[in-house]
């Protein structure tokens, strides 16, 4: 059941309540992103009306788009990344104002009444479920949400995060609204700072968030690649030393000496190698979601340790807050490679062979010559 917010026939789809804008998805599974055009609600009371500058681009959208989760349904318009300035805003809606720097990342509602709401925590949302900002359950047409890849964006209030950096800077923190929570919210409920080392796995568009939170927090950071290409592209990023995880005696030198180590790579692959390096009580924590189960680790090394291995998604709302918040006062940005929206395939076909420094931001004023 949704909520009852979401019911309200103040925000029906009607041709009176609804606008037009230009946006870019696909109509099935094997078929390539196109132009469309899209309807959006006029605000409601609580709403806040976004005119999207720019839409990262994250490999849950290649996912989605391509069928390879199930459930995606069509047309899908994806893109979670999201920031832009308020063009409009509801009577009770109070945080935000016409002009406004602002984010949406990804997720658009939740049910706001169960236990992990209450907490702050409305990814986990125990009622209705977060509603992805694309891919979601939502009464406007066509009956689930669509998402960035488009000219303009409306979302309620209370799902939506104020941007400080400085303008000329807003391209590169769309991607913080997925890549840089995902990798923050494990770094803080681990508490990772002075003192601790962290290790993070992978070098992409989540990975070289992780190096620089982690850095910015104040933790010893290791990163692992497979690839010896990448050393000092890590430590540029900020990592203290970096491991090619093929080389057994470099993984060697660091086993049982990690507090936390953050893998974010999204493919089946030996958790053991990780595990082995923790220290008592350390954490392993998977950020990427494989396309396949990972081989079961071995679990003697957890027991007599109190080891441990655990998941984490992004963060709630107020948690994305304290990112967006912590980036601007530390500088902090994502490295990014602008494209227009004509060029999302090509983007997609590059994502799969790694090949980007490290994230796709979509300039959303291309979509204008759709």
């Amino acid at each position: 059941m949704l909520p009852p917010r979401l019911t309200d026939p103040a925000i029906r789809d009607s041709e009176e309540n609804t606008m037009t804008v230009k946006a870019y998805g696909a109509h099935a599974a094997d078929k390539p992103l196109e132009a469309l055009d899209i309807f959006r609600r006029a605000p409601g009371d609580h709403d806040v009306q976004i005119e999207i500058a720019y839409c990262g681009v994250c490999h849950s959208d290649l996912h989605t788009v391509r069928g390879e989760w199930a459930g995606t349904l069509y047309p899908c318009v994806p893109g979670h990344e999201i920031v832009g300035r308020v063009s409009a805003v509801g009577a009770h809606v109070s945080r935000f104002k016409e002009g406004d720097l602002v984010g949406v990342g990804c997720m658009v509602d939740s049910c706001q009444a169960c236990a992990a709401c209450d907490e702050g925590l409305e990814q986990y949302c125990e009622g209705t479920g977060m509603v992805g900002t694309y891919n979601g359950a939502t009464p406007d047409a066509p009956g689930h949400t669509l998402g960035g890849y488009s000219q303009r964006i409306v979302v309620n209030d209370k799902f939506v995060v104020k941007v400080s950096h400085p303008e000329d800077q807003l391209a590169a923190v769309a991607p913080l609204l997925c890549a840089g929570i995902t990798t923050w919210s494990p770094l803080r409920h681990w508490n990772a700072g002075p003192g601790k080392k962290v290790g993070v796995v992978g070098i992409g568009g989540l990975g070289h968030m992780g190096v620089k939170l982690a850095r910015a927090l104040g933790a010893e950071v290791v990163a692992f690649t497979t690839s010896e290409n990448k050393r000092e592209d890590a430590k540029a990023l900020g990592a203290h030393q970096v491991v090619v995880s093929r080389n057994a005696d470099e993984m060697k030198a660091h086993r049982g000496s990690f507090d936390l180590i953050i893998n974010t790579v999204a493919a089946s692959h030996d958790l053991d190698a990780y595990t082995s390096l923790l220290r008592r009580d350390g954490a392993l924590v998977l950020v990427g979601v494989p396309e396949h189960n990972h081989p079961s680790p071995q679990f003697a090394s957890l027991i007599f340790r109190r080891k441990s291995i655990a998941g984490s998604m992004i963060g709630g709302i107020a948690e994305t807050q304290e990112m967006l918040d912590f980036c601007a006062d530390h500088g902090i940005v994502a490295d990014i490679e602008m494209i227009p929206i004509q060029q999302i395939e090509d983007a997609y076909a590059r994502m799969t062979r790694s090949d980007v420094k490290y994230r796709f931001v979509i300039d959303s004023a291309s979509l204008a010559t759709t």
